[in-house]
């Protein structure tokens, strides 16, 4: 017993002398569970509604308006698209539109039918839309109602939880891959005894930097055509976009993936370290992407971070491109802003790397 307890005791000293493996163990946590406790919620809130028809038109306005005054609706920005453009460049997640000569002549008719486009991309963002307005179409005639919707859910018509849930499993299991294979990359050098030898070498630390950085590239993207034929096959998912905007936006977040995990492994002394490093950021990133809740639920205070979370605009990407077709518009600024992350992300490793040689 003397001996396994000075064993535990050289463990725990081990472990514990660290001031990072202390942060990590006991402040990470607390840190992570408030923030989730506030952020994540499964109701759908700030849904944007879009409306189409007269602004003369008082029984659209007043249906426009009791949606609105609910809680769970905002007023999508004005625009001149197509409905179903709206929902597919994303600026809106339902429309409200008319029936043909205004819904005030509908209803002097006992005809009172309002079409609702539903974006279904998020399944269950969708149901509660559903829901949701079903309930103020009641408050608002609660006796006979004379009005009723022709729903018309968009993009998953069959509300396939699968459709949703994949995107963003395909997007973490890249991050997850080339996040925690980058993140070892220098550590495990540290570790084993060779650093040195890397530092000796004649070689630039931005050659060091590549060295480390185009293998891990090269080795994410591989994992992009298996991953996407098994979703296909498998799963049923849809492939409506072309191959050459996935594989533009796959390139652009591994590239920031493979970023992050080589900062995290220039701060970390060994592989333990560069381990819990990486989980430590994997678990918030997964979590705030919108892969499961939506981002829009979140109070600004912490919507922030999953804006600025690479994680978030590749699910949106995949989610688009594959479901909807691709929106130029939407790729052109969620690519940009993923390039700018890694641009960031090298930089700050390169940075760090110079400080460890010096």
């Amino acid at each position: 017993m003397k001996t396994l307890l000075g064993f535990i005791k050289k463990e725990f000293r081990q472990t514990l002398r660290d001031p990072r493996m202390r942060i990590l163990l006991f402040l990470a946590p607390c840190v992570q569970l408030t923030i989730f406790g506030v952020a994540l919620s499964t109701e759908a809130n700030n849904i944007r509604l879009s409306l189409v028809g007269a602004p003369n038109d008082s029984s659209l306005q007043e249906l426009h308006r009791k949606a609105l005054a609910s809680g769970w609706f905002v007023p999508a920005k004005p625009s001149l698209s197509d409905p179903y453009e709206q929902i597919q460049k994303g600026q809106a997640d339902a429309v409200l539109i008319a029936p043909t000569g205004g819904l005030d002549r509908a209803l002097g008719r006992k005809e009172g039918e309002v079409q609702l486009l539903i974006n279904a991309t998020n399944v269950t963002r969708a149901q509660g839309i559903e829901r949701y307005m079903g309930s103020i179409l009641r408050s608002l005639h609660p006796q006979d109602p004379p009005l009723h919707f022709d729903v018309r859910v968009l993009y998953n018509p069959a509300m396939r939880s699968a459709l949703f849930l994949v995107p963003g499993v395909m997007s973490m299991l890249v991050c997850l891959i080339t996040i925690l294979l980058t993140s070892m990359s220098i550590a495990k050098e540290k570790e084993l005894g060779t650093f040195e030898t890397l530092i000796s070498a004649p070689v630039s630390p931005e050659e060091v930097i590549l060295g480390k950085t185009v293998p891990f590239v090269l080795l994410g993207l591989s994992n992009i055509p298996l991953i996407v034929g098994v979703a296909v096959v498998l799963f049923g998912m849809p492939m409506r976009g072309s191959l050459w905007m996935l594989l533009l936006a796959a390139v652009a977040f591994v590239c920031c993936t493979v970023g992050i995990g080589l900062f995290i492994s220039t701060v970390a002394k060994n592989q333990q370290q560069s381990m819990m490093g990486g989980f430590l950021y994997l678990f918030p990133s997964v979590l705030l992407s919108g892969m499961v809740f939506p981002v829009e639920n979140m109070p600004w205070a912490l919507r922030i971070f999953s804006y600025i979370n690479p994680l978030t605009y590749f699910i949106e990407l995949l989610r688009n491109i594959m479901l909807k077709g691709g929106d130029l518009r939407l790729i052109a600024v969620n690519v940009l802003i993923l390039v700018a992350m890694a641009v960031l992300a090298i930089t700050a490793s390169w940075r760090r790397f110079k400080t460890t040689l010096s």
